[in-house]
């Protein structure tokens, strides 16, 4: 079993930035894809960023490149998410998750294993 604890949330003004820790326990990740995925009222998970075990390959969604950046430290069981530029429409609960079945990054929900209980990302203009 994986427990994963994500933090960082909050309320930001447009423009502003925003970093998301999610530390894993329970078992070693450093193996595994893990990334983000956010979720705002009435619309469905949408896959934000991920990155493979090792760190050397990231993939974001449209919506995000250039403005996010995700980042991990396996000595800490831990992955960030760096979030500028933030807009009302990047208003979520974001949630944290681990892929343990694959080394690929995949983008569907339902690919991700274990997620975490997600941080509310509130933007105002």
């Amino acid at each position: 079993q994986v427990q994963l604890v994500e933090s960082g949330g909050g309320l930001v003004k447009a423009g502003g930035s925003l970093r998301l820790s999610c530390v894993a326990s329970g078992r070693t990740v450093n193996d595994y894809v893990m990334g983000w995925f956010r979720q705002a009222p009435g619309k469905e998970r949408e896959f934000v960023a991920a990155i493979t075990s090792t760190g050397d390959i990231t993939l974001y969604a449209d919506s995000v490149k250039g403005r996010f950046i995700i980042s991990r430290d396996n000595a800490k069981n831990t992955v960030w998410l760096q979030m500028g530029s933030l807009q009302p429409e990047d208003t979520a609960a974001y949630y944290c998750v681990v892929d343990i079945t694959g080394w690929r990054i995949k983008k569907i929900p339902n690919e991700y294993d274990y997620w975490g209980q997600g941080t509310q990302v509130t933007v105002s203009s």
